[in-house]
């Protein structure tokens, strides 16, 4: 995955916000996941198919935080929804 990748949503998954954090059905694990506030917001982005670089952009804008850690835990978070089916990464 790079920052030209583009990353949705999977289809095969639920979702809703808890108070500000996302809640995730599997559908087809029926494996329940949960994200913080931070996490939910990445995943509302992801309700359209959109680039990574257009995502880090986002977060960089909203949350004071360095580029590089931005960069490295949001590669790092993509990279554990799409090994649990949780989202597609089309590159």
């Amino acid at each position: 995955m790079t920052l030209q990748s583009t990353v949705r949503v999977s289809q095969d998954q639920v979702s809703c916000d808890l108070n500000g954090e996302a809640a995730i059905l599997n559908l087809k694990t029926g494996t329940y996941y949960g994200l913080d506030p931070v996490g939910a917001t990445i995943w509302k982005l992801m309700e359209q198919p959109c680039t990574v670089e257009s995502i880090r952009e986002a977060m960089l804008q909203k949350y004071e935080v360095d580029e590089e850690r931005c960069q490295a835990d949001l590669l790092e978070l993509l990279a554990k929804l799409s090994a649990e089916g949780l989202i597609e990464v089309m590159n």
